[in-house]
């Protein structure tokens, strides 16, 4: 886990100040000082010499002594920043830069970034706990009365923030408030470009964000920026929208607190819809953080679930097949296991299905990774049989499952496997070129605080019409209601997602959200004229995408 943190801070080096320089590029640097069997640890080049680390990098004097001294002038700032060297009112300049709120009364030579996270020390359970929403309203009469009034942007945050919570079930409050705002300003983008209010290129398209692993929400892909180290869990006996998280520990730079909450979760939704979704004699138990695992999905009793995995060899997907049967009793209890893998080998690709008495299953599953070029997974379709025969219906189902595990696999570009997750701000990264907090200390991301407090307070309840006689009510009265239509808004999109939870994809999900969204956002003006225009959203409307019971 050192090691890659090491790159990243590297990375985020290289990437900021004023010898910036695009990410691609950043990499290819890091690529050379492996290939010179260098370190990736700052402190490790601050060492070298500066004919080495020219060589290293295949580049100019000039350029390296450039490098050398960012590393060094990296290291005396932490250094500084942590020591006890300071006393009184003087403070360092870290400390001045990246505290949230200037408390010793002297003004900042620079200002803080806006999005740069706080560096002051804290734990897991205190970030999430810090952004707590109100609790999902459970009442649907009031829900069907509320009537919300407020504009395109905020709706698509909460809708996106809610999606994730079935869709990427591992990712932190904190993070699905980054990743939704993320969603949020790429589309406030493209419709500013679209109306003629800004032009000329994107952040993306000048290539701001090359080599970054991405995500897709709502439809819209997003650059990510995967959050080193930072490990928790739901805690048991929570409530809805309760974020009890606590820190667990890493296992071999693996997490396993990730993969255990996605199947707690899946397993805790699939007997929330409509009561036919797998029980607990069913329910999958937590095997190990090499899987992915599907939602299930149940037709006429019988429910499908697959899982995948990485393997490098045929011995390791008949150990890895071994391993999971082995360890779930409801495995092993199911009506078929089927199985198809692919590996490359030494003379081309090696690969194989099993049926598990499903005919044709195995090379239906197989054909799947034939489809999508997929090698070196182990692709695993459970299937309980519920007494009605599904004829060809079974494929589609098998063709769903699939791929909602593999597509978990494929999910994040790159090797951030489910790591709680920060949205980068492509634009903002543009606009302050790169120059963030701390001296290039970090990347400039989506802050979740930002994306909470714009929530909270974007829900108001329509005014009364002209001679209505409301009274005038105060502020904080205000307030109180607008998080009051916040927790009845979360309410009904919890209630319309896990409606559809275990009947479709996380994939097929994530698609029909963006149309739901469109369906019942405010009506406003087109064009320049309705840019941040208002409207009403009746929350009925939105009860009414839930998905109709058997």
């Amino acid at each position: 886990m050192s090691a890659q943190k090491d790159m990243q801070d590297l990375l985020r080096l290289l990437t900021t100040g004023r010898n910036k320089m695009p990410m691609l590029a950043a990499m290819g640097r890091v690529k050379a000082l492996q290939s010179a069997n260098l370190h990736n640890s700052i402190a490790d080049i601050a060492a070298i010499d500066l004919p080495t680390l020219s060589t290293a990098i295949s580049s100019d004097e000039k350029t390296a002594k450039a490098l050398l001294v960012a590393c060094k002038s990296h290291l005396k700032s932490s250094s500084s920043s942590s020591g006890s060297g300071t006393t009184g009112n003087k403070r360092s300049a870290s400390d001045t830069l990246l505290s949230p709120t200037n408390t010793s009364g002297l003004s900042n030579k620079r200002s803080k970034s806006a999005y740069e996270l706080s560096h002051e020390p804290q734990t897991p359970a205190e970030l999430e706990a810090s952004l707590a929403l109100p609790q999902p309203s459970a009442d649907e009469e009031a829900i069907e009365k509320c009537v919300v009034y407020t504009n395109r942007a905020p709706l698509v945050l909460v809708f996106a923030e809610r999606l994730l919570r079935y869709t990427m079930p591992e990712q932190p409050l904190s993070g699905r408030l980054s990743l939704a705002q993320a969603v949020v300003s790429a589309n406030s983008r493209s419709k500013a470009v679209s109306i003629g209010i800004e032009k000329g290129k994107g952040a993306e398209e000048e290539g701001w964000g090359a080599g970054q692993p991405k995500v897709r929400i709502l439809g819209r892909e997003v650059s990510v920026l995967k959050r080193s180290g930072y490990e928790w869990k739901e805690e048991e006996g929570e409530g809805e929208g309760q974020e009890g998280l606590s820190a667990v520990g890493d296992v071999g730079g693996q997490s396993t607190a990730t993969s255990e909450l996605t199947l707690k979760e899946e397993d805790s939704g699939a007997g929330d819809g409509d009561g036919d979704g797998v029980g607990e004699s069913q329910a999958p138990a937590a095997t190990s953080s090499a899987w992915t695992v599907s939602s299930p999905v149940t037709v006429k009793q019988s429910t499908f679930i697959a899982r995948s995995t990485t393997i490098t060899s045929p011995s390791d997907a008949t150990s890895a097949l071994q391993t999971l049967l082995a360890q779930n009793k409801d495995l092993r209890e199911a009506s078929h296991n089927i199985s198809a893998w692919r590996v490359q080998g030494s003379h081309g690709i090696l690969e194989s299905s099993n049926d598990d008495g499903e005919s044709g299953g195995g090379r239906h599953i197989l054909g799947l990774l034939q489809a999508d070029n997929v090698v070196g997974v182990l692709l695993v379709v459970t299937r309980w049989y519920g007494g009605v025969m599904l004829g060809t219906d079974r494929w589609r189902i098998m063709s769903m499952v699939s791929r909602d595990a593999l597509s978990q696999r494929l999910r994040i570009a790159g090797t951030v496997g489910q790591d709680a997750l920060w949205g980068l701000d492509l634009e903002g990264m543009k606009k302050a070129n790169s120059v963030v907090a701390g001296g290039g200390s970090g990347m400039p991301i989506h802050r979740p605080e930002g994306a909470r407090a714009y929530i909270l307070k974007a829900f108001a309840s329509p005014e009364p019409p002209a001679g209505g006689g409301k009274k005038k009510i105060s502020g904080a009265a205000l307030d109180r209601e607008r998080e009051a239509n916040l927790g009845l808004l979360l309410g009904a999109l919890d209630m319309v997602f896990k409606s559809w939870e275990g009947h479709v994809s996380r994939e097929e999900l994530d698609r029909k959200a963006w149309a739901w969204y469109v369906q019942v956002r405010p009506d406003v003006a087109g064009g320049v004229a309705g840019w941040g225009g208002k409207g009403e959203v009746k929350l009925s409307d939105i009860l009414k995408l839930r998905r109709a019971s058997e």
